[in-house]
């Protein structure tokens, strides 16, 4: 008599992998939600943190979750589209797509401006400027890290007003700049660095969008030197001849 064939069990870490998609499916954890720690996942399925890991990295090999570096793991949600254009405005674009923004400002001062802030600027080499860096995010989560550098002497109150507004237009408006447009935006790619990997919750390595800008006030004088790196799976950058006002 034969024996029957043993059939072969399936891995713990495939059946936590099949269990986790199936919530995901079900909307029990909805695109741009955190799924729990690999602790209390470990505690759920009984297994330990390894185990967790393994189904963790075959979901994301399948771009079904995310892992933020220092933030944990992430449902994948689609990148939001973020139209590029003589008036961009942040908080307007972030809105249209459905999403709740903020920015948060994390170092402000006034210092010289270097070589490429003053051309930028139409400066003299060593003239002040006020320098803000900062995050930008959507839903709570970081989409790009900027530094934005204005003219000091044209904007003395600026450095004041953004750290209360914490939003360039509307501090530019209360320096009496109603209004501003960005005739050109560079768009190139590079690798996250450490630093900006820190900044966006971002593995090093990581694809990044970096744009370069300068606004200009009503008259064309320029008021902003905006550099702004976007994670690249959450910002897909629009090419538009006009955006929101």
């Amino acid at each position: 008599m034969t024996d029957a064939p043993t059939q072969a069990k399936t891995p713990l870490w495939k059946s936590i992998a099949t269990a986790l998609t199936e919530d995901i499916v079900a909307g029990r954890y909805r695109p741009g939600d955190k799924l729990p720690t690999e602790a209390q996942l470990s505690a759920r399925f009984g297994v330990n943190r390894h185990t967790i890991r393994r189904a963790l990295s075959d979901m994301a090999d399948q771009q079904l979750v995310l892992s933020r570096r220092g933030a944990g793991v992430f449902v994948h949600q689609p990148p939001t589209d973020y139209p590029i254009g003589p008036r961009v405005r942040f908080h307007q674009n972030i809105r249209a797509a459905g999403r709740l923004p903020a920015r948060e400002i994390l170092t402000l001062e006034t210092r010289a401006a270097d070589a490429e802030e003053a051309e930028a600027l139409r400066l003299s080499p060593g003239a002040p400027v006020h320098v803000s860096t900062g995050r930008s995010l959507a839903d709570g989560t970081a989409v790009a890290y900027f530094r934005s550098v204005f003219p000091a002497e044209a904007l003395p109150d600026m450095a004041k007003h953004l750290m209360r507004l914490s939003s360039v237009t509307k501090a530019l408006k209360a320096c009496g700049i109603d209004d501003y447009t960005r005739p050109s935006t560079r768009i190139t790619a590079q690798r996250a660095d450490a630093t900006l990997a820190l900044h966006l919750q971002c593995r090093e390595g990581d694809p990044v969008l970096r744009t370069l800008s300068v606004s200009l006030a009503p008259d064309g004088q320029p008021v902003e030197y905006g550099r702004t790196w976007f994670s690249g799976d959450r910002v897909t950058l629009t090419v538009a001849e006009t955006s929101p006002d």
